[in-house]
């Protein structure tokens, strides 16, 4: 808002009145007529009365001028304002000298006027109008009566003494106070849940959260804290919806469909030459006869089923820990992938996690319990694949496939033998394709970047800054290839599109995992890397895995 200068209008006993518009010259001619007639003047008080009309009708513009700066506010302040008096003292002055006149005239014309200066941003209405809408239409605000109350009520020297209040949540739309700690965190955030539901019942929840820009630890050790209110409707994820339900329901087709997919082309040397030049040979553009495919679907079944096993029995685990902590999931979406039948699946939590443990049971307990599964059909199938009287069920692959995994190529390698590595195919067990499928995209999942398993297992680790870190290395390795081979762009762009954001905080966001989970979690990634890590052919010529000449 501008600073406006007061107006020098001399405020005569004849009743002048400003004129808006056209009319405001209408008001001037009034004005001598006027004066005219107020009293007839003598040659020196006439000729002083022209200079002050001629100062006043300057001063009259500089003020239109300002008016329009201002939008027109403080109008009737310009009008009544100390001004006036100030014209009152020079009008009833006696008859003073030219000198006097002009000496007045310098004064009001030199004066000083104060800078207009605009306190923060200038918006139009569109502008002003877009703010209201997203208000209406963003998140429910805390109450600032529920804040008061809540301060009043919860907060004190025995708990958590508040000296400062910010903004928190994604929107702004909490209450993040800040403060001193007064007794053991976990007491006290459990004092104060309790405290807050006396208050306002199940209104609000409140988290527990590292304070921001921390100048140091706390000095009874660990991070320093604060404490996150936000309301319910606004913290917790929403009710799975019908739309929801179709589309999940839909890319489970789908999958299921990849997964047939990839158990015929596990038969490619059994397959019309039509169809693998088809599906091999880039300048291929005719399709062939799906038809051909149909007798090779039976045979395809038991890997399907084996691909899909592994899927369902990775998100029971989840399904299964969540149960035991009082946790909601939501309903899994799997991901279909013609390479590995499927990319695993999204499931989002539907309550908020009580504290950071929980985040890594449930985080990690899916992919254990998919990769527990694959590794023992992995060996399962590679013992087969050894046993005569399993040959009428082997398939055979080329041996450079062994070399998309430096951990499974090595494992199969010591199981197979060097001869069977080095020819160019390999006879093996659909329990081994089933294996190795599951227990890359049990890796892949693992991977601790953004919302995946792993992205979520380290961010309840280590914390948001350690998976930030992870975040940018991973996304690094896949950018370059160094993970996943031929799937890494694929499973990049995924991540980036579906999986990019980190999870929500839980509840209490402070309390550590403690170094078993820590160490535990270290070995898995170390075991993820090396399950994705592939083998260049200078190092698979000489650990024997694959013949590298094969093609």
């Amino acid at each position: 808002m501008g600073t406006l200068p007061s107006s020098n209008f001399i405020n005569l006993s004849f009743g002048f009145r400003l004129l808006q518009g056209g009319g405001r010259f209408r008001g001037e001619r009034r004005w001598v007529v006027k004066e005219k007639k107020w009293r007839k003047l003598c040659v020196q008080c006439e000729k002083r009365s022209l200079e002050m009309w001629r100062v006043r009708r300057r001063r009259w513009f500089d003020k239109v001028r300002c008016f329009s700066l201002s939008d027109g506010e403080g109008e009737e302040d310009r009008r009544s304002g100390p001004s006036s008096s100030s014209g009152e003292e020079v009008e009833h002055r006696g008859g003073g000298s030219d000198d006097d006149v002009r000496s007045e005239r310098t004064r009001a014309s030199v004066s000083p006027r104060p800078p207009i200066s605009l306190e923060g941003p200038v918006y139009n209405s569109f502008q002003v109008d877009s703010f209201k809408l997203m208000e209406l239409l963003g998140p429910e605000k805390v109450d600032p009566s529920d804040v008061k109350l809540i301060k009043e009520n919860l907060f004190g020297y025995s708990t958590f003494w508040v000296t400062k209040e910010e903004p928190f949540g994604d929107l702004n739309e909490g209450i993040l106070f800040l403060g001193n700690l007064r007794g053991n965190r976990e007491h006290v955030f459990a004092k104060l849940q309790h405290k807050l539901h006396e208050v306002v019942g199940g209104k609000y929840n409140l988290f527990m959260v590292e304070e921001p820009n921390s100048e140091g630890p706390d000095p009874r050790g660990g991070p320093r804290v604060s404490f996150g209110l936000l309301r319910k409707e606004v913290s917790e994820p929403g009710p799975t919806s019908l739309w929801q339900y179709v589309i999940a329901l839909l890319l489970f087709v789908l999958t299921i469909g990849s997964c047939v997919e990839l158990g015929i082309a596990s038969q490619i040397s059994s397959l019309p030459p039509v169809v693998v030049k088809y599906f091999t040979d880039p300048d291929a553009i005719e399709p062939p006869d799906m038809q051909l495919l149909f007798p090779y679907v039976e045979t395809a079944l038991p890997l399907a089923y084996t691909v899909l096993a592994v899927q369902l029995i990775h998100e029971i685990g989840h399904f299964a820990v969540a149960f035991s902590k009082k946790v909601k999931l939501g309903i899994p979406f799997f991901i279909p992938n013609i390479t590995l039948g499927s990319f695993g699946a999204i499931t989002q939590f539907k309550s908020i996690l009580p504290d950071r443990r929980t985040k890594v049971d449930i985080s990690m307990a899916g992919p254990l319990a998919g990769a527990a599964l694959s590794f023992s059909m992995f060996c399962v199938g590679l013992l087969l694949s050894s046993n005569p009287a399993a040959a009428g069920d082997l398939v055979e692959v080329p041996s450079m496939l062994f070399q998309g995994s430096l951990l499974l190529g090595l494992i199969s390698r010591a199981t197979l033998g060097h001869t069977a590595m080095h020819a160019a195919t390999v006879s093996i067990h659909p329990l081994v394709i089933g294996g190795w499928c599951g227990l890359t995209t049990t890796a892949f999942n693992m991977l601790p970047v953004g919302c995946l398993d792993g992205g979520r297992a380290v961010q309840g680790a280590f914390g948001k800054n350690v998976l930030f870190a992870f975040g940018l290395a991973t996304y690094l390795m896949l950018g370059l290839g160094v993970l996943g081979g031929p799937l890494s762009l694929p499973w990049g762009l995924y991540v980036l599109i579906c999986q990019r954001t980190p999870e929500k905080p839980c509840l209490n966001d402070v309390t550590g995992v403690g170094k078993l989970r820590q160490t535990a979690l270290i070995a898995t990634i170390s075991l993820v890397v090396f399950t994705l890590l592939p083998v260049w052919d200078e190092l698979a010529e000489e650990l024997g895995i694959g013949l590298t000449t094969a093609f």
